[in-house]
């Protein structure tokens, strides 16, 4: 089974968490298909995640939450996803590197 590496961009935190490639790119597209068309608070990411996602790959995937963090970090790591500055929760939005 192909996995992916899913590292995170805090300053000194080494190593990667693998993932099951099938569940990166599930949650990977849900994730970048929440963000088109406004910032999302990361605190929401999951619920809304959970709508575009079918009950059948939900009930594989384990704990949605954490593979949407796990998943998010990879995201910004390689530009996909990038936190907005300021005060109060995260927000997240589209960063330059989507492909």
């Amino acid at each position: 089974m192909d996995r992916v590496a899913c590292r995170t961009p805090a300053a000194g935190r080494d190593g990667s968490t693998a993932i099951p490639a099938w569940k990166f790119d599930t949650i990977r597209t849900a994730i970048l298909a929440e963000l088109t068309e406004t910032e999302v608070f990361f605190k929401d990411l999951a619920t809304r995640g959970e709508q575009r996602l079918s009950a059948e790959d939900l009930s594989k995937l384990g704990s949605l939450k954490w593979h949407v963090t796990t998943v998010k970090l990879e995201r910004e790591v390689r530009g996909e996803v990038h936190r907005v500055v300021g005060p109060g929760l995260q927000r997240l939005r589209l960063g330059r590197n989507v492909a």
